[in-house]
């Protein structure tokens, strides 16, 4: 199926990689949603990278899902993309454009055009803003205050006595009682991946499943061991997909060779 799909889109102008993710929606600012305590969010990070100009969609079918390409972006980044003229927005991926074509800077995927209702060859006004995953730890309500005693205590009406033979039975019943059962070990961690520090390599990011499957299917055809994470952003899923993970920085380069000789030349190596 990867040889059918790169057939399709021969002579047409990549980005650097195979990208991103979900479906079309209206307007919706990023890192605003309400986050439980150590709930992950997006955030936007103008900082990083930011572009708000023309976009245009060439009309030819594009591999690698929801992307967008720009002249001055240094390294891969996951980006939030708006179309300013209907508020629709998609999340996606975001490469660097390696050649200069007349007409509008931002270069826009098929999949990421038809999320954002852009039309072939109309150039449209977008917005392009890179995003941050971070932890938000809730604070915790304040303490009830104690509440003050006031006045004196009444005494208790009805007081037990316990008398030395009444706690020698209960030491005697305690030590005829059965000791409780071992709680189970803990199941072994799993084995971390060497000295790797991104020991997965990512294929796609995809706003359809199957297309996620496929894709899958086409790697582990070709002997390597792929994983389909489901994943939700800004109430959008979308499906990831990552071969991996190595144990050694030299079996990152074989399987890289590997995923880039089934066509996925702008794969790159993640954490996780």
């Amino acid at each position: 199926m990867v040889c059918l799909l790169l057939a399709g889109c021969q002579g047409m102008e990549m980005p650097g990689f195979l990208a991103k993710k979900p479906e079309v929606s209206e307007e919706g600012a990023a890192g605003t949603s309400n986050a439980s305590a150590g709930e992950e969010r997006d955030v936007e990070a103008p900082e990083i990278f930011e572009a708000k100009e023309k976009g245009l969609w060439d009309g030819r079918p594009s591999l690698g899902g929801v992307w967008v390409a720009h002249p001055d972006v240094k390294e891969p980044e996951r980006v939030i993309v708006r179309n300013e003229g209907n508020g629709k927005y998609v999340i996606g991926a975001l490469f660097r454009r390696e050649r200069e074509t007349p007409g509008p800077r931002i270069q826009v995927s098929s999949d990421a055009a038809a999320a954002l209702d852009m039309l072939a060859g109309a150039p449209a006004s977008l917005s392009v803003v890179a995003l941050r995953r971070e932890v938000v730890q809730e604070t915790p309500p304040p303490a009830a205050p104690e509440p003050q005693l006031t006045g004196a205590l009444d005494a208790p009406s009805d007081i037990e006595t316990v008398t030395i033979d009444d706690l020698a039975a209960t030491a005697t019943a305690a030590l005829d009682a059965p000791a409780p059962a071992a709680p189970k070990p803990a199941a072994p961690a799993p084995a971390a991946s060497g000295n790797v520090a991104k020991p997965f390599i990512q294929i796609g990011i995809f706003s359809v499943e199957q297309n996620a499957n496929n894709t899958a299917t086409a790697m582990r055809q070709a002997g390597m061991v792929p994983t389909v994470k489901k994943q939700t952003s800004k109430g959008k899923t979308f499906w990831r997909v990552l071969v991996g993970p190595a144990q050694s920085k030299s079996e990152v380069n074989t399987l890289m060779k590997q995923v880039k000789a089934q066509g996925f030349a702008d794969a790159y190596t993640v954490s996780n």
